[in-house]
């Protein structure tokens, strides 16, 4: 009697075997594939939906993806729109708000991988993977784009280019970076794997050796097209996908409650940071001048163990009942909660509101 390999699988209907290795996936099975989170742009937790004019580097649209200016005093707004390919309800929009010619300065939205994610690829060793990248773009110029991937610290990089055929036309792009064997890289909680989307090229970090890894930082390529100079230039892009292997496989839709709770991870927030009316009671607690308690304070436990300790920050009005003025603030942070602390007027149950556009975050960001 034969016994088959562990990874193999039977066509029910035909007896035939293939291993898992080469067999292409349908859109609902070979879950975790994708080591990009929020790839269909769907969690938006900062914006929800509003347009976000990025003025300077790491400030995020939609959950994950961050806006890069490099430096340049060019500006270009970043807003998750129902504008999409089929299969898709959701992208990112770029808009080109404030020109410039990139040269000294460069312009690209970019998504880090933490170290953990992707440590089975094995970078730095013979045994390292290709892998395969494949996403939907459209923008309103045509031309060459590049797509880059750079190492944790950028001290090696491989850069790809790919052509937007037709303007305001969703298009499919695909290709497979090749096994990195001479750099190794991040196995940790910080950051693996930076990936570029670059549309206004830095002459510093621009190379036209396409492809393959090498040492240095590089995001861009000399030829590409400078989306920067023109006033309301579009780009958009959804369905971002990157997995082991040398095969697009289809766009993995992970459940919308584990997508969030995926970039949770990275970025939380509790109470209505981006408007709204009503208001909602964010903590509470009783206070007792009679037992020395000189503050009232109020665990926070986030809904996701953060990648690292975060930084919390407090926005709007926070309202308070039974305080003294409005004094509230963090205390201790960690990776799995924080205290938040105030003073109390007077014994009794002590109140924390939030107004529209107020409450708390926790940023755990790479």
């Amino acid at each position: 009697m034969s016994t088959l390999a562990t990874n193999a699988i039977t066509d029910a209907a035909g007896g035939n075997t293939t291993t898992i290795n080469g067999y292409t996936p349908t859109d609902s099975n070979m879950a975790g594939r994708n080591r990009i989170i929020n790839g269909n742009m769907l969690i938006d937790q900062r914006n929800a939906g509003a347009s976000y004019t990025i003025s300077g580097d790491d400030q995020y649209g939609v959950d994950r993806f961050a806006g890069r200016t490099y430096g340049g005093s060019g500006r270009f707004s970043m807003q998750q729109v129902t504008d999409a390919p089929e299969g898709f309800s959701k992208s990112l929009k770029v808009t080109v708000t404030t020109t410039d010619t990139s040269g000294t300065n460069g312009y690209g939205i970019e998504q880090r991988i933490e170290g953990v994610n992707i440590s089975d690829f094995n970078f730095g060793s013979a045994s390292a993977k290709t892998y395969t990248v494949s996403f939907w773009v459209k923008s309103s110029v045509t031309g060459t784009y590049t797509f880059g991937n750079r190492l944790g610290g950028a001290t090696a990089s491989c850069v790809n280019t790919y052509t937007i055929n037709s303007a305001n036309t969703w298009e499919k792009k695909t290709f497979t970076f090749p096994a990195n064997t001479a750099f190794s890289g991040v196995i940790d909680n910080n950051t693996g794997l930076l990936c570029d989307f670059g549309f206004g090229a830095q002459t510093s970090k621009s190379t036209d050796t396409l492809g393959v890894w090498q040492a240095g930082n590089y995001v861009f390529n000399s030829g590409q097209v400078d989306l920067m100079q023109t006033s309301g230039a579009t780009f958009y892009i959804t369905g971002v996908q990157l997995e082991a292997g040398s095969v697009a496989t289809p766009f993995e839709h992970r459940q919308y409650g584990t997508e969030l709770s995926l970039c949770y991870r990275y970025y939380e927030a509790v109470g209505d940071i981006v408007g709204g009316t009503t208001q909602q009671t964010l903590f509470a607690d009783n206070y007792s001048a009679g037992a020395g308690q000189t503050t009232a304070q109020f665990n926070w436990f986030y809904r996701q163990e953060k990648r690292a300790t975060p930084t919390i920050a407090i926005y709007g009005t926070i309202v308070a009942s039974n305080v003294s003025g409005s004094t509230i603030g963090p205390l201790n942070p960690t990776s799995r909660n924080c205290c938040l602390y105030g003073s109390p007027a007077g014994a009794g149950r002590v109140y924390w509101f939030n107004n529209a556009g107020s409450g708390f975050s926790a940023n755990a960001e790479l």
